[in-house]
């Protein structure tokens, strides 16, 4: 029979394929080989190693999956998955993985908005360092420190700390299983940001695998990388095996406020003035604003839907009711506040059941906050911008409208306003630079429920509409939050400087030079690479 030479063409390429595959599994093979040879503990070792032939992989796997929207078949899921039990095996893992060839994904616990600390949308091998097992804490209450390794919760954090002391917390989230250590590599933030910061403002020293294998604290690692790590995606430096936290001081009880509005009930009123009013409140007072779409017998609309608007906050200053009172009826009397709408919580009950989010149920007890699997795991996806100028009323109703597009519950909007202790703060402090100059952070996110395609088309139509009101050149955007839509590297060969800032500097502004210089200097081989992982200059670099 005659080959013609598109037939031979395909066979070709079709050879080409099965090498590139069986390389791949021997490179696979290779790499569990080398952690057996290389490791301090052989069989210790070989019992944290899952293969998808191991019957175990699958719930391995799926345990820390946050985000249920990317447990699909079109993202490559890890070759191997490692759960080390010791500091020396990350070392194995990161000295191996370089041998064989296979890239490293980290999790810590596995509520990355793209999914990318465990699957990837490179047609590329990779193992994940799973880091669950790494999750000791010790507090000194005396000291008012926090050594915590890097796959702890937040939820665990909180708990050990409250188990050591009722007066001293830690600036972070309420998300209880969110991990401590991916919060504090994008900069961190909480109902305690106008009184003390970010998260990673109040870190102190950490230890990290470089991709020589060592292990370098903040003086070994120099000022530079320790700066890199508070804010900058630590995926793209090395692997962080803990951090040293500053703890501060909380009252012994808090006040905690959530005040429901509607559309009907003049909510934009209350909205507008709230854009400047709430970043200049006294630092000890906070307040969020979370927005979603219900179904109510006051609506104006047809079909019944309105947006309703869930005011919270905390106080944890110590002039009670009265204080509290006097801020917000004075300078936003819109509100309506009065003093039934003020509940007294320990700080704990305040982290767990403050109405604003309702995490946890009344019949709550602080142990539950060790368990990581306690709040359930929602399919989203999700957009995040900085406001520094107060969006018009019509802006503010358009916005509104644009939320009564989607379904009942199916979409949420939050404002999280700055000012405080956060205008103290340079843009060049950490990589996170929205500090000085913001109003509020917005937060976006639709269910990924029902027709996907359109709830993509939807929340990409809602960014959209927000352009004219919010930062500009460059449009901002939250590392931690983070969104493919801003752009990705190229999955092999030098990457793009020019391609890269079209993300890096939303995320980073100014600030994203210095992170590849940091980069190319620790990293220079960008051995930790990922879809927006920090690239390093080149002699090919186009900047």
């Amino acid at each position: 029979m005659k080959m013609t030479s598109f037939t031979l063409l395909s066979l070709i390429l079709l050879v080409f394929i099965s090498f590139l595959s069986s390389q791949a599994y021997a490179d696979s093979t290779q790499f569990v080989q080398c952690l057996k040879t290389k490791s301090i503990d052989p069989a210790s070792i070989s019992t944290v190693t899952y293969t998808p032939l191991n019957s175990s992989y699958t719930p391995v796997y799926e345990y820390s999956m946050r985000n249920p929207r990317f447990n699909v078949s079109n993202r490559l899921k890890p070759q191997i998955i490692v759960q080390p039990v010791s500091e020396s095996q990350v070392q194995t893992v990161v000295f191996c993985a370089k041998k064989y060839g296979m890239r490293i994904r980290i999790r810590s616990g596995g509520h990355d908005f793209e999914g990318l600390s465990y699957s990837s949308t490179y047609d590329i091998p990779f193992v994940l360092l799973d880091m669950i097992n790494l999750r000791a804490i010790s507090v000194d209450p005396v000291a008012k420190t926090a050594s915590v390794q890097a796959g702890a919760t937040l939820g665990e954090l909180y708990y050990w700390i409250y188990r050591a002391s009722d007066t001293l917390a830690f600036p972070a989230g309420v998300w209880s299983t969110v991990g401590a250590s991916g919060l504090l590599c994008g900069g961190g933030y909480g109902p305690l940001r106008r009184m003390y910061g970010l998260a990673a403002d109040n870190v102190i020293d950490a230890r990290i695998v470089d991709v020589k294998g060592r292990i370098l604290d903040r003086k070994a690692m120099g000022e530079d990388l320790f700066w890199a790590i508070r804010g900058g995606s630590c995926s793209s430096f090395g692997v962080i095996l803990s951090w040293k936290l500053n703890l501060v001081d909380v009252p012994k009880t808090v006040l905690s406020f959530t005040i429901f509005r509607t559309l009907e009930q003049n909510a934009t009123k209350i909205i507008y003035p709230m854009q400047t009013v709430a970043p200049n409140f006294p630092n000890e007072l906070e307040m969020r604003v979370r927005i979603s779409t219900i179904q109510s017998n006051t609506s104006a609309r047809a079909d019944g839907k309105t947006v309703q608007f869930a005011v919270g906050g905390l106080y944890v200053g110590t002039g009670g009711v009265d204080e509290v009172l006097r801020i917000v009826q004075s300078t936003l009397p819109e509100l309506g506040m009065v003093a039934e709408d003020l509940e007294e919580l320990t700080w704990i009950e305040a982290i767990m059941i403050s109405s604003f989010f309702n995490l946890f149920d009344d019949n709550y007890k602080p142990e539950d906050l060790l368990d990581r699997t306690f709040l359930a795991d929602i399919p989203t996806k999700a957009k995040s911008d900085f406001v520094r100028e107060p969006m018009s009323e019509q802006g503010l109703n358009g916005l509104w409208d644009k939320m009564l597009e989607v379904g009942v519950a199916e979409t949420s909007v939050i404002f999280t306003f700055y000012g405080g202790k956060l205008d103290e703060y340079s843009e060049s402090a950490l990589p996170f630079p929205n500090r000085a100059g913001t109003l509020y952070m917005v937060y976006a996110r639709v269910l990924w429920v029902g027709n996907t395609t359109e709830k993509l088309e939807w929340i990409r139509s809602l960014y959209s509409y927000l352009t004219p009101y919010v930062s500009k050149n460059p449009r901002r955007a939250y590392s931690n939050y983070n969104d493919l839509d801003l752009g990705v590297n190229d999955p092999t060969g030098s990457i793009s400087y020019f391609d890269a800032r079209k993300w890096g500097k939303q995320y980073y502004n100014h600030n994203f030079h210095k992170l590849v210089l940091v980069k190319t200097r620790v990293d220079p081989d960008n051995f930790f690479r990922q879809e927006q992982s920090i690239p390093t200059l080149s002699l090919w670099s186009d900047m």
